[in-house]
């Protein structure tokens, strides 16, 4: 099958448009005929090494998060899902590999399709979706009368994490630019804080929770942000002991995590609120709820581009430029 190769990690480096094997189909499995796959900044990340020590990947490799399809085989202890199905799911870490014509998934990790979605908009769902549901439903609790921070309100998260909150309840402030004031608004956010207009720490106050997905320095304001026992979540790090001890990762690199986010979890102690840092993880049965409310109308895709499949390397460019509003995606077939 055709594929987009990772080689060797190197940053802003080529992926290699060649053949790969077709993937294997343990008794849990299913073989999807992939029709899109979305992009996300985790795959330029994993691709420039930053998670070398912690994922268990070894080039060559194919990258990618993301993916809708459809079924073509399923192996024999399989009972959700039958040839013919479209699907759509972000697969476990260890078994990425979206920027393929086919790939091999966990029956977990799947769930059908969201009938209204075509495949393109279905493939921009997962990674963004899952982050948010076990951001705000999962880690944060967060329920009606709340008031949640979501920062960068127009990027892949930032625009499912906005509809969700607003769908729960919650009072919702995001940062953006000029440019995605009014994008933001029309997805439900209350408050808009124009990042090149204004200092979101110096406006807002009194928050219960926080989503980080920028630098370090938003995350340190943001702490000022919050209300006693508020709730500050990075999906962009630093990585905390709890994550370490998840992953199962050895001592050593148990203490570097500890000491990279000692900072920012002593402020956070004086403060009385607490931080912690996600890493999604695949859940098919999420996914399921998440096609629900997409069905309902509740929740819609932000699509930016969608580019043909031999253009993958330029799509994973775009991206990196940080100014697509919602999601770009890669048409397989």
């Amino acid at each position: 099958m055709k594929a987009f190769i990772l080689d060797k990690y190197k940053k802003s480096g080529a992926l290699r448009f060649g053949d790969m094997p077709e993937p294997a189909l343990e008794d849990d499995d299913v073989l999807v005929e992939i029709h899109a796959a979305g992009l996300n900044p985790l795959d330029s990340k994993i691709r420039d090494g930053a998670f070398k020590p912690l994922l268990p990947y070894r080039p060559p490799f194919i990258l990618g998060h993301d993916m809708a399809g459809i079924v073509a085989r399923v192996g024999s202890k399989v009972r959700r899902f039958k040839v013919g199905d479209e699907v759509y799911a972000r697969p476990r870490d260890g078994r990425v590999g979206t920027f393929a014509e086919s790939i091999s998934i966990s029956e977990a990790d799947l769930a059908l399709k969201p009938k209204n979605l075509t495949m393109e908009e279905a493939a921009s769902i997962p990674l963004v979706g899952l982050t948010a549901w076990q951001a705000l439903i999962e880690r944060a609790s967060l329920r009606k009368g709340q008031k949640v921070l979501i920062h960068a309100g127009s990027g892949g998260v930032g625009t499912f994490a906005i509809q969700l909150a607003k769908h729960l309840g919650a009072t919702v402030a995001t940062t953006t630019s000029t440019a995605n004031v009014e994008m933001v608004r029309s997805l439900g956010a209350d408050v808009v804080i124009d990042y090149k207009k204004q200092d979101f720490e110096k406006v807002l106050s009194g928050y219960d929770v926080v989503l980080n997905s920028l630098d370090g320095d938003t995350l340190q304001k943001s702490l000022s942000v919050l209300k006693p026992g508020g709730k500050l979540i990075s999906i962009s790090g630093p990585p905390d002991p709890d994550f370490a001890m998840a992953q199962g990762l050895n001592w050593v690199l148990r203490q570097v995590l500890l000491l990279l986010s000692l900072g920012v979890r002593r402020k956070a102690k004086r403060r009385g609120v607490n931080y912690s840092f996600l890493f999604m993880r695949a859940n098919g049965e999420q996914l399921g709820q998440i096609a629900s409310l997409i069905e309902a109308g509740i929740i819609r895709p932000v699509m930016d581009r969608i580019f043909p499949f031999e253009a993958t390397n330029e799509a994973m460019a775009y991206i990196e430029t940080g100014r697509s509003k919602g999601k770009a995606v890669i048409k397989i077939r």
